[in-house]
């Protein structure tokens, strides 16, 4: 496997190991996007304080974080527009994001700076690797997947990061009550969502239709949220719970 790289040697203190550990199907392509310089200075100022790397090893949040507050961990966090926004309106819990994209990890440091956050770190790895690797067992209260992606050619669903092996490695790292909250545009994914988590041991359903939920006025909207519904497009929120 070769190392992912971007040529700016300001960045390759992120990505001098590579992306992910795992062999075979993988739920993501690395898009070959270039930092801006705002992204690029912001990296080179801020990545070495809310950068974590698989070669910290397993963390302990209390320590990273300085203290035991609520912890969240979002898989793939896109721009970082929305965690950077949960995390302003939140300053009483902790977040972990995670992203494999280079440009998207720059902007959520600019955002952390921007914003003044002190509750946010970040993995630029794949998310198996930061579960299998970096978390202790029952460390987070959330796990948040938003519009991952749908993957919408049927030879291409295994590609979908929402499966059921998936899933029960998230619960070992969720304490007993803590929630997976998934959100998808993609009907079918939606569906395959709500069933992957049904048949799901160890999880139950937030809602009593055993449905899909009400989107939490906790998670933002998003801009490509906002124009898809401008173009009539649904979105469907899934929370379910760990129950032991």
């Amino acid at each position: 496997m070769t190392d992912h790289k971007e040529p700016q040697d300001s960045q390759n203190k992120a990505t001098e190991s590579p992306v992910t550990t795992r062999r075979g199907v993988r739920s993501f392509v690395l898009r070959q996007g270039r930092m801006t310089e705002g992204q690029k200075k912001a990296f080179e100022r801020s990545w070495p304080k809310y950068g974590l790397t698989r070669e910290d090893g397993m963390i302990d949040p209390r320590e990273v974080f300085g203290r035991d507050n609520m912890l969240n961990l979002e898989i793939g966090f896109g721009m970082g527009r929305s965690l950077a926004e949960m995390a302003e309106a939140a300053p009483e819990q902790d977040f972990i994001g995670v992203e494999v994209h280079q440009p998207g990890v720059g902007a959520l440091l600019k955002e952390i700076e921007d914003r003044g956050l002190e509750n946010v770190r970040i993995y630029s790895i794949d998310a198996n690797d930061v579960i299998d690797l970096c978390l202790p067992d029952a460390c987070l209260d959330r796990v948040m997947v938003f519009f991952p992606d749908p993957w919408h050619k049927k030879k291409h669903h295994k590609r979908r990061l929402v499966q059921h092996e998936f899933v029960q490695r998230v619960r070992h790292k969720l304490r007993v009550g803590g929630i997976l909250h998934l959100a998808t545009d993609w009907e079918n994914y939606a569906e395959h969502m709500l069933e992957v988590m049904n048949e799901s041991e160890g999880f139950a359903n937030t809602q009593e239709s055993g449905s899909y939920s009400p989107r939490p006025d906790d998670r933002p909207i998003t801009k490509f949220e906002k124009r898809g519904e401008t173009l009539g497009h649904g979105v469907w929120d899934l929370l379910f719970y760990r129950t032991n």
